[in-house]
């Protein structure tokens, strides 16, 4: 195979891979808060809060990953 080819082929790897977690991740946090703030409806300031902070932690994972990726294919 070409480097290219080769080059193309891990960046979509690196970004696929590393969006598939962060994209879970934020799916079960956000289900999980949406259940306590159902059982609870009183806390969801704090919830609400630790959500965010939650999503953006995990997103930041997926901004690593294309980092990476970006890297991978124009280095």
């Amino acid at each position: 195979m070409e480097l290219e080819a080769v080059k193309s082929l891990a960046a979509a790897i690196a970004i696929g891979l590393g969006a598939l977690g962060p994209a879970i991740a934020i799916g079960i946090l956000a289900g999980k808060a949406m259940e306590a703030i159902g059982r609870n409806p009183e806390a969801t300031p704090k919830i609400q809060t630790a959500m965010i902070l939650g999503s953006a932690f995990a997103e930041a994972i997926a901004i690593y990953a294309l980092v990476i990726a970006l890297i991978i294919k124009f280095v």
